[in-house]
């Protein structure tokens, strides 16, 4: 776990104009001053990220929300009082602080307070706002260790802070909150019908949007094997059938189907817990990718709660890919 003298060298960090790997509660991030554009342009360099897709401002507080948009609406300020801090991002009006590199052209920034002791201690020593993507390669499968970090970016990162595993381990729920109805953008640690039971309504949940949100690229969260998604009793036999003609099958097996015996490379039993599933998502994944594996067979979970992030974890890993 951070001391505070690494908290210290991260905010130096920062202050210099480089870039700090911070646990959060859901991911791992890849932080820079939110406030330096030369910083925040090293961050699409590092993942390799187009300059299009924006990022997200983490702040210490709902109190300091003001500073960093041009206005706030009655429901970005209940849902900020109920949620945060936690795994809840905020779309709204861009105010002058942030500029336009962090926001990927646009004139709204996502927002939010992240649910970490050491993320919190970095956001107070520095006394600004840090923007952080999710601390790996564009597209890829994100990190919930400062291991997965160090193994993936190595020396692009100037500082790795070390706060153990992500406990949430899925995403952050992004919600458009420009408008007078808001919206899903991106479903994730806070569940729909948390949000829902707030606001007293229905929320619309968007696969796309008008507004360019991070999670929306058709292929994400992915890892080097194909994801291939089937109906739960049919992993095994479709498993199975890969398997016999020559590939290296990886299997997430289904709660209901974990006395099953398969004949595959490797096996993942996913947890009932959705959870617990959440939280060791993409550790499984690169499990199954350090294993060789080059397909990985999957059924999505209901999707409701956290399975509604699950599903749209797993629908993002099995898109289509572009060609080399």
């Amino acid at each position: 776990m951070a001391r505070t003298s690494d908290i210290e060298k991260a905010a130096g960090v920062l202050r210099a104009g480089g870039l700090v790997a911070l646990p959060t509660e859901t991911v791992y991030g890849l932080g820079a001053n939110a406030e330096d554009p030369t910083a925040v342009s090293r961050i699409f360099q590092v993942k390799g990220r187009p300059p299009s897709h924006p990022l997200i401002v983490h702040i210490g507080g709902a109190d300091q929300l003001d500073d960093w948009v041009e206005e706030v609406p009655a429901t970005a300020r209940l849902l900020a009082e109920h949620f945060w801090p936690g795994p809840l991002t905020l779309v709204l009006r861009r105010g002058r602080r942030v500029p336009l590199e962090a926001t990927g052209g646009l004139e709204t920034v996502a927002v939010r307070v992240p649910d970490h002791p050491v993320a919190l201690a970095l956001l107070s020593a520095f006394g600004g706002g840090v923007t952080a993507p999710s601390a790996n390669r564009f597209g890829q499968v994100s990190p919930t260790t400062a291991q997965h970090v160090r193994a993936e970016l190595g020396d692009g990162v100037d500082f790795v802070l070390d706060g153990g595993p992500c406990q949430v381990g899925v995403e952050s729920t992004i919600v458009d909150a420009t408008g007078e109805v808001p919206s899903i953008l991106r479903p994730g640690g806070v569940t729909r019908e948390d949000l829902e039971a707030v606001l007293g309504r229905p929320l619309t949940v968007h696969a796309t949007s008008r507004v360019r949100v991070p999670g929306q690229h058709p292929s994400h969260y992915a890892p080097r094997a194909r994801v291939v998604l089937v109906e739960p009793e049919a992993v095994v036999a479709e498993a199975e059938l890969a398997q016999e003609r020559g590939h290296r099958v990886g299997v997430f097996l289904p709660p209901s189907l974990t006395d099953a015996a398969v004949k595959a490379h490797a096996v993942a039993a996913v947890p009932a817990s959705m959870n617990a599933y959440a939280r060791g998502l993409y550790g499984l994944l690169r499990e199954l990718d350090q294993k060789g594996c080059d397909l990985i067979f999957a059924s999505l979970p209901a999707e409701e709660g956290l399975g509604l992030a699950i599903a749209n974890r797993l629908r993002r890993a099995a898109g289509p890919r572009e060609s080399a």
